[in-house]
């Protein structure tokens, strides 16, 4: 009788990762270059569903390319004027709390003096 060993499966291969460049430069691939999504997938060894997955985002995000510098600073004006009043409600909180000690505190020690 022929008895072989069973194969021993390594299990899944590591996950790849692809830097946003990356995906930039094999999208570029196919919309460019015209070059065929099977042969693109096959070379970087990628699924397609993966390839159309970056293509899709790509498209959905792409418009952020085009928004200038201007809604980046009005952003980030928006986001500091934001962080700057939770800032201060914290402040406010904090007030309270040392208020609510500070009662606390007072309470106790007339307690004890009683």
């Amino acid at each position: 009788m022929n008895q072989t060993e069973p194969t021993k499966t390594e299990g899944p291969a590591p996950r790849r990762y692809h830097s946003p460049a990356d995906k930039v430069r094999i999208l570029r691939l196919h919309l460019l270059e015209g070059r065929a999504i099977s042969e693109i997938c096959e070379a970087e060894d990628i699924h397609p569903t993966m390839f159309y997955q970056w293509q899709k985002t790509f498209f959905e995000k792409g418009g952020a390319a085009f928004e200038g510098g201007r809604s980046s600073s009005r952003l980030a004006g928006k986001t500091e004027r934001k962080m700057a009043a939770l800032e201060d409600k914290l402040r406010r909180k904090d007030e309270v709390i040392a208020e609510i000690m500070e009662d606390l505190v007072r309470t106790k020690k007339n307690i004890g003096e009683s």
